[in-house]
């Protein structure tokens, strides 16, 4: 089992299919994942399935946390565009993930489907403190969803 980062394949197919909106239409969501969980460019959708769960605590709940205030970033005359998001942080956590996946989760269209998995590269633990998604500058060359 691995966590590969990746652009999922779904993501790429719902895109060009006109259904995915962030720049006001969707919620996404990003939901941690332990070192058992099978994730990469082939994953569909979220699943509960080997997600990280409160070694103490009530920090973490099954699904994750909204990803904030999306902003798209190009346009016309732009040759690349890209989403940002604000960071995500789970306060007085007690639990470990070794990665992550952004989906999409509303009503307006296909729902839980997955975006783009993160790998941590290894576990990070967090002990009744902060952990924290943090999302790179947008501009900055290492975004995490772009296209360009």
């Amino acid at each position: 089992m691995a966590i590969t980062q990746a652009v999922c394949n779904v993501f790429k197919d719902e895109l060009l299919k006109g259904n995915h909106d962030f720049d006001g239409g969707a919620t996404y969501y990003i939901a941690l994942y332990t070192s058992s969980a099978t994730l990469g460019a082939t994953t569909t959708a979220y699943a509960s399935t080997n997600e990280t769960t409160n070694t103490a605590g009530t920090a973490y709940t099954a699904g994750g946390k909204v990803c904030g205030n999306p902003s798209v970033t190009g346009g016309s005359g732009v040759a690349t565009a890209y989403v940002d998001f604000d960071n995500v942080e789970w306060t007085s956590a007690s639990f470990t993930a070794n990665g992550a996946l952004i989906y999409r989760q509303d009503g307006s269209g296909p729902t839980n489907d997955a975006v783009v998995v993160l790998a941590f590269g290894g576990d990070f633990t967090a002990s009744n403190g902060t952990f924290t998604i943090q999302f790179p500058t947008a501009g900055g060359g290492s975004e995490i969803i772009r296209l360009g």
